[in-house]
């Protein structure tokens, strides 16, 4: 970088810096946030934001920068890690790389640093855990049926490779009572508890699934049922516990929903998060079309951008005859909503952004 260029961006920081105290603002801490990501000062870029959320806890732009910061320290990582592995390989290093491949969502990366693995430690499951880890993450995700073949596949495998390690078979059994194998979940369950008698959180998910039923065995109908449907059949343990701040969060969704539907135009509206729902206006029941077609459509969104890696699908509107449908998407929650004629598009948005941003912020909270 040419020296004046150098002298004028830390000119610029010093300013920012100075403004980040005098007057904070979420702009303020973002814009000083990239200044040090340009720089490739990451590690200031990551404090910057955690400063910022800590005054500004629902602002997007911070937790993308966030995330950027995050992703910065991480790439780092993994070049350090890399280099370290040409010299010296070892199943702890390749792990560690592995892990912060899944983070980055480099599936390519991912799949041919597992390969490698697979190939100097041939009797190691690790590299098998790891694909199915991140097969999981993206079947969870974007409810592929293809990518749940592939995650079970792996985890059976790192399983009979390794069948006294309790993580592979934990997923396995997770996945496969959450799509309506619960029988199959069950005898891997089983096993767990036969292993480690003292595990109350399998004990847990063994009460869990007592009370769900089984829908089959073939599971390549039960993920084709699943992907069709846009939502798993059962949901996790996590989410079946009660939440201290569940009444206080859902009461606040609920107001939230009210004040879009009475927005000029908006038909019905509702609010997703997993396989629950919470609607307002003229829709039937949990069946009903619109609720599916959020689902789906959302997923296709989120995955045809990570596709063309072009970020995250988080406001998505969906045109046809029978109006326009609103979509927004912040982390696990989804707000949605049909707009008639004369309805403001924008200002839905806006509404249905603070919805799930705020949802986000009270279920962590």
């Amino acid at each position: 970088m040419h020296l004046i260029q150098r002298m004028k961006i830390w000119k610029e920081l010093r300013r920012l810096e100075h403004r980040a105290k005098e007057q904070p603002s979420p702009s303020t801490f973002v814009d000083l946030g990239q200044v040090y990501i340009n720089l490739g000062l990451h590690n200031k870029a990551e404090r910057m934001a955690e400063d910022g959320l800590a005054l500004f806890p629902k602002s997007i732009e911070l937790r993308q920068l966030l995330d950027c910061a995050r992703r910065g320290l991480r790439n780092r990582r993994a070049v350090e890690l890399r280099a370290k592995l040409a010299r010296s390989p070892s199943p702890k290093l390749f792990r560690e790389l592995a892990l912060i491949q899944m983070d980055l969502g480099d599936s390519n990366a991912l799949r041919a640093t597992c390969q490698q693995w697979s190939m100097r430690f041939p009797d190691d499951a690790g590299c098998w855990l790891m694909l199915g880890q991140a097969r999981l993450t993206n079947f969870y995700r974007d409810l592929a049926a293809r990518e749940g073949q592939e995650a079970v596949q792996c985890l059976e495998r790192a399983v009979v490779m390794d069948p006294t390690e309790a993580q592979s078979r934990r997923l396995l059994s997770e996945v496969l009572y959450r799509v309506g194998a619960v029988c199959e979940a069950q005898k891997h369950l089983q096993v767990l508890r036969e292993i480690d008698p003292a595990d109350q959180e399998v004990e847990q998910l063994l009460g869990h699934i007592a009370t769900l039923t089984d829908t089959g065995t073939d599971l390549n109908v039960l993920l084709d049922e699943v992907e069709s449907h846009g939502s798993l059949r059962n949901a996790s343990l996590q989410a079946a516990l009660p939440v201290p701040s569940a009444e206080r969060s859902i009461a606040e969704v609920r107001a939230a929903l009210a004040r879009v539907s009475k927005l000029t135009g908006v038909q019905k509206v509702a609010f997703i998060r997993g396989s629950k729902a919470i609607v307002k206006g003229q829709i039937k029941n949990g069946r009903d079309p619109f609720l599916r077609i959020v689902r789906v459509t959302a997923k296709a969104a989120h995955r045809f951008a990570r596709r063309l890696d072009i970020g995250s699908a988080s406001k998505t509107v969906v045109e046809g005859s029978f109006g326009r449908i609103c979509i927004c998407v912040f982390g696990e929650a989804l707000a949605a909503a049909l707009c008639g004629d004369g309805c403001d598009v924008d200002q839905v948005l806006s509404e249905l952004q603070e919805l799930v941003a705020g949802a986000l912020h009270a279920v962590e909270e």
